[in-house]
């Protein structure tokens, strides 16, 4: 086994004996062993050496004048508990034998006259055992304050957990406040709305309704869903800058309008933006009251968008308006987004807004998809045309991958109109 190298030589072998021609014979057989060797012809100076200095391996002769052997040992081991302690002795009695593992836990024994080889190798092991000892002794001493400093690190760790808890509670109610007070001010725009024109107050409450439940279905992002909420509390808030009879020309006579009265119709949404950057500093729903008014055709305002340049959120949205504002009965207002389907508003919209909201009624097992739905093995309920009257795909037929792709591509070149309706 090796051992870890350290920058300090290691502790020396004493040899206590009285004798001097045995002392030497000793010394000089394990000097020759490379090993550091200090000797003491008396017991009790070698008592002294223990007091100051400390030692790998103590060998002992049992017979000396001053004291027994085994009771120098059993002394060394007071002062240097780590040694490995060897007792010489001419005569191995079995009671020295038990003496000495009772009392002095003597590591050998070396009986007189010693042959070279088995001296050394008792000494060499020895030694093996006081670095071992000395080694597990360090690595206890480094287990032990790795220990400490682990227990410090939890410690330091809890806390930070602590700390960061309440710090996600304060956050929770943080947020709590946050989404009280922005909900607060939604509600004080709708009585500002309501204060300004009620019909324009209740029909913000129709539109946020329809949003809701267009943002509830599948297809949109968690910011998507937001900000086609907010933005159907928001996108009117621009109107309060157009005079009351303005907007009541606008809704019962709009050719009556003069240039710069249509003007200020058509900017609102612009006003709209601004205004609702104060109260909700999303960019999402800043573009999307921005472009609510846009045609899917490009012939809207306030920038003249088109098709997919304008956000989804948008014209979802547009498709809310156009059902709200038309201030007509539900079927004919269905009637007229049928009709703009494809033109003013974005055909996927308009099928989102009717399976949604459920305002038609639907033959027995027959249900309406989106253009994302579709998926092979449904059956078309109706059969679906080209704007130019061009059967694409006939009523009863069971739709394959082809005939999906061949629809979808379609739709990106001219968009398909027609509800998508098929047997469940």
């Amino acid at each position: 086994m090796s051992l870890p190298a350290t920058d300090s030589p290691p502790p020396p072998i004493l040899i206590v004996d009285d004798e001097a021609v045995v002392l030497a014979a000793l010394k000089e057989t394990l000097e020759r062993e490379k090993y550091h060797v200090v000797t003491s012809s008396s017991p009790l100076k070698a008592l002294e050496l223990l007091r100051t200095q400390q030692f790998a391996v103590i060998l002992s002769d049992q017979r000396m004048p001053e004291m027994q052997g085994l009771d120098f040992l059993i002394e060394s081991r007071k002062l240097n508990p780590r040694a490995s302690r060897i007792l010489i002795t001419a005569v191995l009695s079995l009671p020295t034998i038990v003496d000495a593992i009772n009392r002095g836990e003597i590591f050998r024994f070396v009986a007189k006259p010693w042959l070279r080889e088995e001296l050394t190798a008792t000494v060499r092991n020895a030694f093996s055992r006081y670095q071992l000892i000395e080694e597990n002794e360090r690595l206890s001493g480094e287990t032990r304050r790795l220990n400490e400093q682990l227990s410090l690190a939890n410690a330091a760790l809890a806390a930070q957990v602590q700390d960061l808890e309440l710090q996600r509670t304060a956050l929770d109610a943080a947020n709590r406040q946050l989404q009280t007070s922005y909900e607060h001010s939604l509600d004080l725009c709708s009585r500002i709305l309501n204060t300004f024109d009620p019909h324009l107050a209740g029909q913000t409450k129709a539109m946020v309704e329809i949003a809701r439940r267009m943002a509830e279905s599948s297809g949109f992002t968690d910011s998507q869903r937001h900000a086609l909420r907010a933005s159907a509390w928001l996108c009117d808030l621009g109107l309060i800058g157009v005079h009351r009879d303005v907007l009541r020309h606008f809704r019962n006579h709009p050719e009556t309008l003069t240039e710069s009265e249509r003007l200020a119709i058509s900017h609102h949404p612009v006003y709209s933006q601004t205004l609702a950057s104060h109260v909700d500093p999303s960019p999402e729903v800043g573009e999307t009251i921005r472009c609510h008014h846009e045609r899917f055709d490009g012939t809207g305002y306030p920038d003249g968008l088109a098709g997919d340049m304008i956000p989804w959120t948008a014209r979802c949205l547009a498709v809310a308006v156009w059902f709200v504002e038309s201030g007509l009965p539900k079927e004919q207002a269905i009637e007229l987004i049928l009709a703009e389907s494809g033109r003013a508003l974005d055909p996927e919209a308009v099928r989102l807004f009717l399976k949604v909201t459920h305002l038609l009624h639907l033959p027995r097992q027959v249900r309406e998809v989106l253009l994302d739905e579709l998926s092979p093995g449904m059956v078309l309920a109706n059969g679906l045309y080209s704007p130019h009257g061009l059967l694409l795909v006939g009523e009863g037929q069971t739709l394959s991958s082809n005939t999906i792709s061949k629809i979808r591509n379609h739709n990106l070149i001219s968009p398909i109109s027609q509800r998508l309706l098929v047997y469940s």
